[in-house]
């Protein structure tokens, strides 16, 4: 299925964060500042002797090297793959005037879905995301977390991925998260902003409109 491709290259990209954080520590160590990611993976042998490390050192950041190097690649394969999927379908044209969801999160989302009309409402499907916190209480105190094993994890990073984008890049959005951290704390408002996220993406491929901004933050 192309869903199981975006889920490998999500693992792959988890994977090469792992390696480029390795470089980052070591590389800082020796020089007292850190390298960004973007730098760490234009690296070769070459840009590593440059660094003037001791040679065991250099030597031991090769195979991280190498591996970002090799897991580049194959990504950069996979997204081709992906976007060749989904590129022509209305609904990713439709999550993509999302504040908070590019390229990669609208192809997550779009493939996580499947079908929209599987879901009932908008309420179902912001619990199938895991963008609803759903808590039992007794005598006050907190039980369990309900719905923390159903839905789908895949779902539920992207939306908190596009809530963390939004809060950058959307003056409404980042009101609304500032209200709510106000009265709560900064991760339940982060939650909150990933549900209004989801729930707008319940309604757009069901009533085939883009994002409203009035509609989601009024």
């Amino acid at each position: 299925m192309v869903r199981d491709l975006a889920r490998k290259r999500q693992q792959l990209v988890r994977t090469r964060s792992q390696h480029i954080l390795a470089v980052e520590k070591i590389i800082a160590r020796y020089h007292g500042n850190r390298i960004t990611s973007n730098q760490v993976k234009r690296l070769d042998r070459g840009t590593i002797e440059q660094l003037r490390l001791p040679e065991d050192v250099s030597l031991a950041l090769q195979p991280n090297v190498a591996v970002i190097t090799t897991l580049s690649a194959q990504i950069e394969i996979l997204e081709k793959r992906l976007r060749e999927k989904v590129l022509l379908r209305p609904e990713y044209a439709l999550l993509m005037t999302v504040p908070g969801i590019g390229l990669t999160l609208a192809t997550v989302i779009l493939l996580e879905i499947g079908s929209i009309e599987r879901f009932a409402s908008a309420g179902h499907f912001a619990s199938y995301a895991r963008c609803v916190e759903s808590q039992h209480l007794s005598n006050g105190k907190k039980k369990g977390e309900g719905n923390h094993r159903n839905g789908t994890k895949y779902l539920a990073w992207a939306f908190v991925e596009a809530a963390n984008f939004a809060l950058r890049f959307c003056d409404p959005a980042r009101r609304f998260y500032e209200r709510k951290k106000a009265k709560t704390s900064p991760v339940v408002a982060r939650k909150a902003l990933a549900h209004k996220l989801a729930r707008a993406c319940f309604h757009m491929p069901k009533e085939r409109k883009p994002f409203d901004m009035t509609r989601c933050f009024a």
